[in-house]
């Protein structure tokens, strides 16, 4: 049965208002604000290179293949790789709706050869080194004169797998630590576009001495980490290097270390998207390499 919003576009419906059509069905279906807005972006490229008066029934599979070919080599705009695959996933999204529908009765995308790219496989802390960093930060703590801001914040970002924005947002008042389920991160996001993006995440008990500590020592009064990027990009580097790491710590290194520890754990494949809060395209990516590092770094 047709949908609401493929019901009124036939064959003959010129491509910009049937991409609406589907633009609304993304929305109405439940995708993410970023689904939707990189999707329908990639998709109205069809109508930079093919005539205004080209309906979505007159494109066929070689004019797909000339418009891809045309937007890796022929285009005033460099194509990656990786773009490149996207945008004819998101093509081939367009029309397998269309013909799902009943729209269209052939798909011209389907033998359109999909371009995989995935990137390298990035560094992660092995159980050891996340012992060696934290043992580093730990004796800032213990020190003459004690400091708990570098164990607080590795501690934070390893339990987390917070991104280095989303670390650098987090205020005061979004942390609760006398919450139903225990003490609580709730990561927010000043724009509404983002808002899919929001998610409360649990911590640890053995994160809130050092907390408390780190709070009485900074007394931070709004931000809870209210220094630079690179400021706190440094004290990572640092405590990676009186670790005697072979690797650069980083925010992202954090991040894929919690994740691969998680799913290590057994944590469900859709805890582990929500708790880093990306979509199901981005987990499609970003759970395979948890498997690849999962038995590369065993």
């Amino acid at each position: 049965m047709p949908s609401k919003d493929s019901a009124h576009v036939t064959s003959g419906t010129l491509l910009n208002p049937a991409i609406k059509a589907w633009e609304s069905y993304l929305y109405d279906k439940g995708s993410s604000p970023y689904t939707v807005k990189a999707f329908t972006s990639d998709v109205r490229l069809l109508t930079k290179f093919f005539p205004p008066d080209k309906s979505i029934g007159a494109v066929t599979t070689n004019d797909l293949n000339r418009f891809f070919e045309w937007m890796e080599k022929e285009r005033d705009v460099p194509c990656s790789p990786k773009t490149l695959a996207r945008r004819i996933t998101a093509v081939k999204s367009f029309y397998r709706w269309l013909t799902q529908y009943g729209v269209l009765v052939v798909d011209p995308a389907e033998k359109v050869v999909q371009h995989s790219v995935i990137s390298p496989l990035p560094q992660v802390l092995t159980e050891e080194e996340v012992n060696e960093v934290l043992v580093a930060a730990d004796r800032h703590r213990r020190a003459e004169n004690p400091d708990a801001r570098p164990f607080a914040l590795i501690h934070l970002l390893l339990i987390t797998g917070i991104k280095k924005s989303e670390c650098l947002g987090i205020r005061l008042n979004h942390i609760d630590l006398n919450a139903p389920n225990g003490p609580q991160v709730f990561i927010r996001y000043p724009s509404p576009a983002n808002r899919y993006k929001e998610r409360k995440l649990l911590l640890t008990e053995d994160w809130l001495l050092p907390y408390r500590e780190y709070i009485a020592q900074y007394q931070p009064a709004d931000q809870l980490f209210p220094w630079s990027p690179r400021n706190l990009e440094y004290v990572l580097e640092d405590i990676g290097m009186e670790a005697g790491l072979g690797k650069h710590l980083s925010f992202d290194m954090c991040r894929w270390t919690c994740a691969l520890r998680d799913f290590r754990s057994g944590l469900e494949a859709e805890q582990i998207r929500i708790k880093l809060g990306i979509s199901k395209i981005q987990w499609r990516e970003i759970g395979m390499k948890l498997r690849q590092l999962s038995e590369q770094t065993k």
